[in-house]
Order: C-alpha cells, then structure tokens, then sequence
C-alpha cells in the first residue's frame, strides 16, 4: 500500500512546437515509490515538486509513465487511463489555503462531502472540528480566522472524505514559527492516527528534518537522493544534495593524498590538508574527490586553546560575524591556506570566544563529520 510513482511532465516555449521536435525548456522525469508515511519533497523552486503533486491530484496530465495509489491506477499513460480530480481519493491543502470566502467553516469543511448521508456528513464535520482543535469556529468565516486557524479548517476540509493520499504544498509558509511548530506536530499526530501517505512540500530546513519519516531531494526535475532526514542532511550523495541540505562548506577538486591509520584518509584541496575517515565507497589514492562540513560541525577555539598543533586544526581570521538571534555565523579565513570556511555557533558557546571582525581564532574540523562524494 502507498504510492507509486514514475512519471514524465515537459513543458516548452511558448513559441515552440514539440510536434516540430523542438527540445522541451524543462522536463520533470521522476520516479519514487513511499508507502504509509510522512514524505517530506525538498528541492528550490522551480525543482519540480509542485508539480509532482498536481501530477498525482490530476490536476496536471503527465505525458508518460504511470501513477498508483494503493494499487488504484490514477494515471497510466499506455493504457489510456487518466482518473479525473473528483475520482482520486486525495486531500490537498495549498499555499493559500483556497478556502470560501463566502462559506462558514461548518460549509468549508463539509464541501467535500457532497453526497454523504446528512447525519453522517454532520458528524465527520464534528469529528474535524475536534481533531484540528477547531471547535467553537464553526460559524465563522474565513475573514474572520487567523492564519493558523485558516489552515486547520484547510486541513479539515482535506481530510473530512477519508483521503487514500494528503498533499500539503508549503502549507505553513505564511504562518509564525509557534503556530507552525504547533502544526507540525498535528500533522505528525494525524498521520500516525489515520495512517496514510502524506506527501508535504517545505524550503524550511528544520520542517523538513523534524516532520520528515522520509526525504525526498529534487533537483532540475529529477529525484536526485531519498533517505531518512539523518541521511540525507548528513550523507548528501552529491554537490546538489549538499547544497539544498545546508552543507555550505563545500571543496571540489580534491585530491585522496594518502591513507593514514587504518579507516582515514589525507585529502590535499590547494594547500590546505585535512584527515578525513574513509567513505563508505571505494576512494583510491590521487582520485578527485569532493568533501565538506556542515557549519555547525565547525568547532571554534581561542588561540590560547591547546589544541592549536592538533589535527585539522588551523588559524583563522574572522571576516564577519552574523548575529542570528539563536546562533553566530562566522566567515573564517584560512591563514597561509587563503580558504573560506562557515561556521555556525550556539550563543552561549559564541560567548567563550567572543569574537569580532579581525580578530584571530582557531578553526578545527572535526575528521567524523567530513562527507566525502
């Protein structure tokens, strides 16, 4: 049970023809298969997510492949089967939430109960009400709702027929951090409870790593890594990956210099040598490799620190410091290396060294969280 995937959508110019042969401006050619759990997509804008799920709704037509939802054929462009909107059982939550402006919550809910017995209908909208936390507002209109509030009516009105699938496309986006770790939380709940495949788009790093059971990276169309939150974020298969997750420290053309003790490798990027511990792949002496180090896995000591000859420990100047309310980022330069590096510190942990612009520092990167691909 779950949804199966394996599609293709192109699009072209306005002033091409594809029955000429002009080449499409973009194609999304995706193929993934996840079964009864919470899918984060994760990818920029213009990567093909959006309209992965309104493949799957039917509210775009592929032009090949096949779409499956527990063993229901949505689309299957061989065989000529192209279930419309109405036919798939799927709930849907946009951006904007697109609730009636003219509806009451009670009317907004019960939409898309068309059909069901009236006693029936009302206790489903009961049960809606109770489930999002939303009773009391039954009456109201969407003027008269906050944005949190708009989007568990919005999420009500998606789950009240009992979907197969939910799709959610940046469906806290316009809302403040609490409400939407409120709503995190309820999602994470009501999926559990029900069940059910939820496919949920975000840009936001830490939605994505917290309300994810699966990750699913796009990039330029394509499906580029899926994995769980923890390998994904710190096992990027390559420099796309690491980039979309937050590993801004990034150094191509490296060179695998030599093997040191038993399960490290040296790495030689210009003039600047780093210890690193053996991928779990081949990496053969004086291959190219790419590596980095998430921000975060920087440690930041004072030139007074004794670990200054230790391993993969190096002077640095601080550039700048940006404060981040929670955190610091530090631009660091290299001394004698002429290498940038991006740092990110705690505050409380900022305070012991307590650095500025100008000011000398030591920067050590530690051999554990080096992600060589």
């Amino acid at each position: 049970m779950g949804i199966k995937v394996d599609f293709r959508k192109r699009y072209y110019n306005k002033k091409s023809d594809k029955k000429r042969g002009i080449a499409a401006t973009f194609t999304l050619d995706v193929q993934f298969e996840v079964g009864n759990e919470l899918v984060v997509l994760f990818g920029r804008s213009g990567s093909g997510k959006t309209t992965t799920l309104q493949c799957i709704s039917g509210l775009l037509e592929p032009n090949g492949g096949k779409i499956t939802v527990n063993d229901n054929v949505y689309f299957d462009c061989h065989k000529r089967i192209n279930l419309p909107v109405q036919q798939r059982s799927l709930g849907y939550v946009f951006q904007n939430y697109a609730l009636f402006p003219h509806m009451d919550v009670n009317k907004n809910i019960g939409y898309g109960l068309k059909g069901w017995d009236k006693e029936e209908k009302e206790k489903m909208i009961r049960e809606m009400l109770q489930m999002l936390q939303i009773d009391g507002l039954e009456n109201n209109y969407p003027s008269q709702l906050s944005g949190g509030q708009k989007q568990r009516v919005a999420l009500a009105r998606a789950l009240a027929p009992k979907p197969d699938i939910l799709l959610l496309d940046e469906p806290f986006s316009a809302l403040d951090m609490v409400v939407r770790m409120k709503l995190r939380e309820k999602i994470k709940e009501i999926q559990r409870e029900l069940e059910i495949p939820v496919l949920f788009i975000t840009h936001n790093h830490v939605e994505a790593f917290t309300i994810a059971d699966k990750v699913i990276i796009f990039h330029e169309g394509r499906v580029q890594q899926t994995g769980t939150p923890e390998e994904v974020f710190y096992h990027p298969k390559n420099r796309h990956v690491a980039e979309l997750v937050g590993l801004s420290n990034i150094f191509e053309d490296t060179v695998v210099n030599e093997e040191n003790t038993p399960g490290t490798l040296t790495l030689k990027c210009g003039n600047l040598q780093v210890t690193a511990n053996k991928p779990d792949f081949d990496c053969n002496i004086s291959e190219r490799i790419t590596w980095g180090i998430r921000p975060e896995n920087l440690r930041i000591l004072p030139l007074s620190d004794s670990l200054e000859s230790g391993e993969n420990t190096y002077q640095a100047c601080v550039k700048s410091v940006v404060n981040k309310g929670a955190s610091r980022v530090l631009a660091l330069e290299i001394e004698e290396h002429e290498n940038l590096l991006i740092a990110e510190i705690a505050n409380q942990l900022f305070e012991d060294v307590d650095l500025k612009a100008g000011d000398k520092c030591l920067a050590m990167i530690e051999k554990s969280r080096i992600v060589i691909f």
